[in-house]
C-alpha cells in the first residue's frame, strides 16, 4: 500500500501561505472565496475544487493542473481504500483482446 497523497489544502497552507505571512482571511479576500470555504479547504475538510485551483493557479502564478492532479491522487488514493470486492469481470472474446493489444 502506497502512502496518502497530500491534501493539496495542506500544500497551499504549507509552501503559499505560512512563507509568505498571509492569513486565511486575507488569502481568501485575494482569492475572492469566503473565509469558510478556504479554512475547509485547507484544514482538509473540503476538496479543491476546480474554481478553487484556478484561484489558486493564477493567485500563485501555477498551472491548475497540478493543483487538480493532487486533487485526483488524493481521490483516486482514497477510492481505492475501498475497492468493491463484488465486481466480476466482463467476459473477453479472442477478438477484444488482439483490439485491445493494438490499442
Amino acid at each position: 500500500m502506497t502512502r496518502k497523497p497530500t491534501h493539496p489544502g495542506n500544500v497551499f497552507l504549507e509552501d503559499v501561505l505560512k512563507p509568505l505571512h498571509i492569513t486565511i482571511t486575507d488569502a481568501a479576500h485575494m482569492l475572492g472565496v469566503s473565509r469558510k470555504a478556504l479554512s475547509e479547504f485547507v484544514n482538509e475538510k473540503a476538496a479543491l475544487s476546480p474554481e478553487m485551483a484556478i484561484r489558486i493557479a493564477k493567485a500563485t502564478n501555477t498551472s491548475v493542473e497540478s493543483w487538480m492532479n493532487m486533487q485526483q491522487k488524493l481521490t483516486l488514493w482514497e477510492a481505492e481504500q475501498h475497492t468493491p470486492t463484488n465486481v466480476i469481470p466482463f467476459p473477453i472474446k479472442k477478438e477484444a483482446d488482439s483490439l485491445a493489444l493494438q490499442l
